[in-house]
């Protein structure tokens, strides 16, 4: 029996909601260290589509310390959010899944969770496919200018291409297949590994376009008021990028040991993600000098650069960097929530398999074939679901529970359970949600062309759309829940009392 209530309420757990890869994990399992954590960021910020995102800022318009000032403040700001949603997961060690559970009901978490599932799915085929295209540098030209790389229309690629995307697939899933103590120990090793492959291109673009002078020199394209039409949903890129990882962080922060391991292991996004973020830039800025074009795919510039030993080198660093950065970050998440609808059906290995094919039907090869469209439409796109999610989670954690849950009831579908509301679905969550979301919608639209026109309003919401959603959705959900409890109280003035939040401490949660 698992005691849950204030009230004495003895309640069952529900197998529904309580799987061997979704059970809290006990106080003597949790020993991840800041390291371990730190290491954990190194192996997921050194990656293609990080490298890709920076080098396509360049594409855009902007000069290096433009790209990099931009990046840098958007990881500075998600660190924020980033740090404080892995809070219930070092002090209760639950899964993201689970800590849903506690704003959106034990029914209703499944809903923010299929959106954040869907959007690590994407972000798997699209690393999946750039692993892919490391396989596909390996083969001999005579295989690669065959009929079978010929691209098929109805497809998008070819099938010599699309045949790499399923091996480099089939790979991970091989390492999956150990569980979270395999990810850990790749993660371990693959970070000098990766540093070391960077800092080597790094060290030929210096040597190549003669010095930081030259490898810096390539201006600003950008007038000052297009700077500004620029700036904004770069910025909203840039925290997009990592703002999956920052809603699913408790999936790893409640193995760790302590709260101040989780705390300054975080440090590591904004630190890393700085530091590769240069090296991109630079790298990407130098490509203007030596090639005289700007080349921000590194794959694209790796093939360019041509050789035994670069070919090599390319195979072996983009594998990796993938492999690491693709299974924590978008494996995981998407894994555990197949496990949480259904424990009894799915296996995380399980759940893997199918996270794998379904991010091969997000057609990742079109979503990077243009920086406009893995900027603007992508990464923005997705940024306008994800940050309502997050804004109603740190409210209803941090403002309204004052950072009390009950483990044994997010576990349990009891009806008289605090976290069942109405037949399991918190109406409150669910509205805040899509209310916030929805004035993004006018403009994603016209982003990719379903409307010629919209208002200027709806454009400048969703060229700001995880800021407009998080502050939009914290604040509906606070006001629905005051006026919920309020009615409460009629009948049970003890229900106000935990559930009455200030508006200082929202202030303080959001700042």
């Amino acid at each position: 029996m698992l005691r849950s209530t204030d009230d004495g309420l003895e309640l069952e757990p529900d197998a529904s909601l309580l799987g061997s890869d979704l059970s809290p994990v006990p106080a003597s399992k949790r020993t991840l260290t800041r390291w371990d954590i730190a290491l954990l960021w190194v192996g997921m910020v050194v990656n293609v589509p990080s490298y890709y995102l920076a080098g396509s800022l360049v594409d855009l318009g902007m000069s290096w310390w433009q790209g990099v000032a931009t990046i840098i403040l958007g990881n500075t700001i998600l660190l924020a959010p980033l740090i404080l949603t892995a809070h219930p997961g070092t002090r209760y060690g639950i899964a993201f899944p689970v800590l849903l559970r506690s704003a959106f009901g034990v029914h209703g978490a499944h809903l923010p969770a299929l959106l954040r599932a869907l959007v690590a799915c994407g972000w798997c085929g699209i690393e999946t496919w750039i692993g892919g295209q490391a396989i596909f540098l390996l083969l001999p030209r005579s295989i690669t200018n065959s009929w079978y790389a010929h691209p098929i229309r109805w497809l998008g690629t070819s099938a010599l291409e699309f045949s790499c995307f399923i091996l480099f697939l089939l790979a991970q899933l091989a390492i999956l297949w150990k569980g979270m103590a395999g990810i850990r120990v790749l993660g371990n090793y693959s970070a000098p590994v990766l540093v070391l492959l960077t800092g080597w291109l790094f060290c030929w673009a210096y040597l190549r376009a003669g010095g930081f002078g030259e490898m810096l020199s390539t201006p600003s394209r950008l007038g000052p008021s297009q700077f500004w039409s620029v700036f904004f949903p770069s910025l909203t890129a840039s925290i997009s990028t990592w703002s999956g990882v920052a809603l699913n962080i408790p999936d790893f922060t409640r193995f760790a040991a302590g709260q101040s391991d989780q705390i300054a292991g975080q440090l590591g996004l904004p630190i890393f993600m700085g530091l590769f973020t240069f090296t991109g830039l630079a790298i990407t800025s130098s490509t203007q000098v030596i090639y005289g074009r700007v080349i921000s795919n590194p794959i694209h510039l790796l093939a360019e650069i041509g050789g035994t030993f670069t070919i090599i080198a390319a195979i072996f660093g983009i594998s990796l960097a993938t492999i690491t950065t693709n299974i924590p970050a978008n494996f995981v998440a998407p894994a555990n929530v197949l496990v949480s609808l259904s424990p009894s059906t799915f296996s995380f290995a399980g759940a893997a398999l199918l996270t794998g094919i379904i991010g091969a039907a997000f057609q990742p090869w079109r979503i990077i074939e243009s920086s406009d469209s893995f900027i603007y439409t992508w990464l923005v796109g997705y940024s306008a679901v994800l940050g309502p999610v997050s804004g109603i989670i740190l409210t209803d954690y941090y403002v309204l529970r004052r950072m009390a849950l009950d483990v044994n009831a997010l576990c349990s579908a009891d009806p008289r359970g605090p976290y069942y509301y109405s037949r399991g679905f918190n109406a409150a969550a669910i509205g805040a949600l899509v209310v916030a979301v929805t004035p993004a919608v006018p403009g994603f639209l016209h982003k990719v062309g379903i409307l010629e026109a919209t208002s200027q309003v709806f454009i400048v919401i969703y060229d700001n759309a995880w800021f407009f959603g998080f502050f939009c959705a914290a604040a509906i959900y606070w006001v629905l829940s005051c006026w919920r409890s309020t009615r409460k109280v009629r009948t049970d003035p003890s229900v106000l009392e935990p559930l009455q939040p200030t508006m200082a401490s929202l202030i303080a949660m959001t700042l």
